[in-house]
């Protein structure tokens, strides 16, 4: 029986993850459950599952159901006696903490929320050793798949898939007026606000990238970016001797995050099983990256190093959230990252710094598009 507790379970991916544990009652208990301020949702889960421990990140949502509150639960949760894995789905930098600490606890960790490794990798992956952190990302789950017996001295190449997003074949200038129902109209995968976002202008191949970069030890040169509209391959292994192995399956994150939980071990899974004869027609493209900058500008800042990706990650993230409440428009977004690289900081890469650098490009990025465009 292992024990979980579920760090963002209201969400797309924690709601997911119940999917899976109810599959799997006999080896899955669910322990600890966490949420932002979905408080009603929250105690539906607690009435089905009964865990021991309730968290909920808004403090006046946690006292009226009794939860633990704040980044204090959500570690307390993280660091629990009875939690041998934590699930990190919570959105943005609120998953650095209580991942650092469930790792420092011996913790395994199951991890969704990208941003915990692009703005702290450098002392998330030290603590991470041996195969305590196991991606939820479809796109690195099917690398980790694709390495399973393999060597990494002998990777040429991490191909990380991307379905283009709602705007493939769009120039610039026509993204300029682009909704944010338009934007959260993904073809393929259905997520949350924020990342829907992101796929939208790509950036979440951009952090995608960085965190390859991390999970695997590869350099940023090593990962390209190939458009598959289908979504069916979730993303590729190129090897010395010119072979690739790719990992195929229907858009569906139960699979992914199944295999984080019980990987390398193979067992029943509520994800449709796929045949080829379901989509005999996969398609490839190169990525239109004079369209779509912010791959790139992510591929910058890892090599620029220090705190660079943890800046960047920051405005992406303001910026995203500014245009989903109609503050910007949809290019500003990309305007703000392209320029968050200027005067990006060396620094100590220690928590503080990280934490520090995040909060200061979060109250300053506005600056950004002041200074490019007037008023926002």
């Amino acid at each position: 029986m292992k024990r979980i507790a579920i760090l963002g379970s209201t969400g797309s991916i924690g709601t997911q993850t119940l999917d899976v544990v109810r599959m799997h009652p006999e080896t899955l208990r669910v322990t600890g459950l966490a949420a932002h301020s979905n408080g009603a949702l929250l105690q539906e889960q607690a009435a089905e599952f009964g865990p021991k421990h309730l968290g909920m990140f808004d403090a006046d949502i946690a006292s009226q159901i009794g939860a633990l509150s704040g980044m204090d639960g959500l570690i307390e949760i993280a660091t629990s006696e009875d939690v041998d894995l934590v699930v990190v789905s919570v959105s943005g930098m609120i998953g650095l903490r209580p991942t650092i600490a469930a790792l420092d606890a011996g913790k395994e960790v199951a991890l969704a929320s990208k941003e915990v490794l692009v703005a702290g990798g450098s002392i998330v992956m030290p603590r991470a050793f041996p195969n305590r952190l196991r991606p939820i990302d479809s796109e690195h789950s099917a690398v980790l798949q694709c390495l399973q017996g393999e060597r990494l001295d002998q990777v040429d190449q991490i191909i990380l898939t991307a379905s283009g997003g709602p705007f493939r074949g769009w120039s610039r200038y026509c993204l300029e007026n682009v909704t944010v129902d338009q934007a959260l109209d993904h073809p393929t995968w259905r997520m949350g606000g924020k990342i829907t976002i992101d796929s939208a202008t790509l950036m979440n191949k951009g952090l995608e990238l960085i965190e390859a970069c991390w999970l695997f030890d590869i350099s940023p040169d090593q990962v390209q970016i190939i458009v598959h509209p289908e979504s069916i391959i979730h993303s590729m292994v190129k090897f010395d001797d010119g072979s690739v192995i790719g990992q195929i399956g229907h858009p569906d994150m139960k699979l992914p995050i199944q295999y984080a939980l019980f990987g390398p071990e193979r067992i029943s899974s509520p994800a449709k099983p796929w045949s080829p004869v379901d989509t005999p027609n996969l398609t490839f493209e190169l990525l239109d990256e004079a369209t779509f900058t912010l791959p790139d500008v992510a591929r910058e800042a890892f090599k620029i190093g220090g705190l660079a990706p943890a800046q960047v990650n920051a405005v992406n993230e303001e910026a995203a959230n500014a245009f989903l409440r109609n503050e910007i428009g949809f290019m500003d977004i990309v305007r703000c990252v392209e320029r968050s690289l200027n005067g990006a900081k060396a620094g100590t890469l220690e928590l503080e710094s990280i934490l520090a650098t995040d909060l200061e490009a979060r109250e300053t990025w506005r600056e950004l598009l002041d200074r490019n465009r007037g008023v926002v």
